[in-house]
């Protein structure tokens, strides 16, 4: 993650009120959830709108689907008008961190899978009511890795939106595959497979240097997905015996670690100094046919189909990475919380729930953004895999998906010490017991730390 400096970050923080939305309004075809009561008429309010703000970052696709959502709820509550707010991923991300605490921050906040649990604990997040939902009743609707990013002391702080899949599936392209003479799509048994296709897409120029990578997995999201669901993919655990502290010195860590090293310094399927998460990034390689097989999460279909329309790809299923069952971490999933400054929580838990808790409003957001639900009952709707043939493979594995778990600070975590430790094995700098061994006291010394 690019970081801001301080004077840049205090600037921005000054000028948030004065923020326009950098969406564009599009037709809505959702309805409005009834488990929420009426908003007051105009008549009621003195013929005054009550303004709310939703804070979101800048993704074409999630943008549209929200701003659908929003358009159709002012067009229901026309004394209602909500301001809804969208910020580059760097400036999004530090804005949550520096402004939420604060209390200067909007009512609603599209909360990225992972970090609604520091601002629970920190007292910032409204419980979410039980007339919108309940936590017995949300354990019954949504899944249990996206649910866990909201669960805090057994209450429940917000409504997911998406299952953050960043395991079990990769792009492909049908041209490059019939190329190489491979059959397509791909229907690859282990991992082996996956390896031996690579391989064969794999291209050189004369000096020896990579021009197309057969499997582009050093992105940041993946390697740290990969590595935790690899752990437990063995019968590992990573969480030490207090729940707080972290083992990852151990036989299960190293044998992920040594696996990634081999696919790109045995195998050759990437070249890790190229290829990774500030260099030929997995999916612009990808649309640029400068990578064959991306690993990479579902979100990126919505995404893909707006920024690169005349693309054609599919995503397959990926084999279990260590082993033959499927035992993988999701850092939860895109939410919808409600900061407890908001001067108006029932018209807010109202959109929320219009957001996250209308069964035809999450299909609409993952039907038009191309990410796996967080709803069950949306996976298993006919819609979904009629649009995107590929989610009836893939939804079959989602309930073997657990919440990553109460870490102290998730982004740190994976962007300043287990990525850039398994990057630096990758690309041969150091050892993967070394790698292993950093990550282990980085991380737990982040733990200490924020005692």
């Amino acid at each position: 993650m690019k970081r801001l400096s301080l004077a840049l970050l205090i600037v921005f923080s000054l000028v948030l009120a004065g923020c326009s939305p950098n969406t564009t309004p599009t037709e809505s075809a959702a309805k409005q959830p009834a488990a929420t009561e009426s908003v007051a008429s105009p008549a009621a309010t003195g013929g005054e709108k009550i303004v709310i703000r939703v804070w979101g970052h800048q993704n074409n696709s999630f943008n549209q689907a929200h701003q659908d959502i929003i358009n159709k709820f002012m067009e229901e509550n026309p004394n209602v008008e909500i301001k809804f707010e969208t910020f580059p991923w760097d400036v999004f991300i530090q804005t949550i961190q520096t402004s939420l605490p604060a209390g200067q921050v909007a009512d609603i906040i599209e909360m990225p899978g992972g970090m609604g649990l520091r601002y629970a604990k920190g007292g910032q997040l409204l419980e979410v009511p039980a007339e919108v939902m309940t936590l017995d009743r949300a354990r019954e609707t949504y899944f249990e890795a996206p649910l866990g990013g909201y669960v805090y002391d057994g209450k429940l702080y917000g409504l997911p939106i998406e299952f953050n899949l960043e395991y079990g599936g990769a792009y492909v392209n049908e041209e490059m595959f019939k190329a190489a003479g491979l059959p397509y799509p791909p229907q690859w048994k282990g991992w082996d497979e996956v390896i031996a296709d690579a391989k064969k897409l794999t291209k050189f120029d004369s000096s020896n240097a990579m021009e197309v990578a057969g499997l582009h997995y050093t992105n940041n999201d993946q390697l740290y997905t990969y590595f935790l669901s690899g752990i437990l993919e063995q019968g590992g655990q990573y969480f030490a015996e207090d729940g707080k502290h972290f083992n990852f010195n151990t036989p299960q860590a190293l044998a992920v670690v040594q696996k990634m090293v081999d696919m790109a310094q045995k195998d050759k399927v990437v070249d890790p100094v190229t290829y990774n998460a500030e260099s030929n990034w997995v999916g612009t390689s990808f649309a640029q046919k400068l990578t064959a097989i991306a690993v990479l999460g579902s979100w990126f279909t919505g995404e893909a189909r707006i920024t690169y329309p005349d693309l054609k790809f599919d995503y397959v299923k990926l084999p279990p990475f260590m082993g033959d069952q499927y035992k993988f971490t999701s850092v939860s999933g895109w939410g919808v919380v409600v900061t407890k400054y908001t001067q108006h929580p029932e018209i807010a838990w109202k959109l929320a729930a219009a957001m996250a808790a209308d069964p035809e409003n999450a299909l609409h957001f993952n039907l038009t953004t191309g990410t796996i639900p967080a709803m069950k009952q949306v996976a298993n709707d006919s819609r979904l895999s009629e649009k995107y043939p590929f989610m009836k493979d893939l939804v079959t594995i989602l309930p073997y998906g657990v919440f990553q778990g109460d870490i102290v600070d998730p982004s740190q975590l994976e962007f300043d010490i287990i990525y850039p430790n398994l990057i630096q094995a990758i690309q041969g700098i150091i050892t993967p017991e070394q790698a292993v061994q950093n990550i282990h006291e980085e991380a737990n010394a982040m733990v200490d730390n924020a005692k």
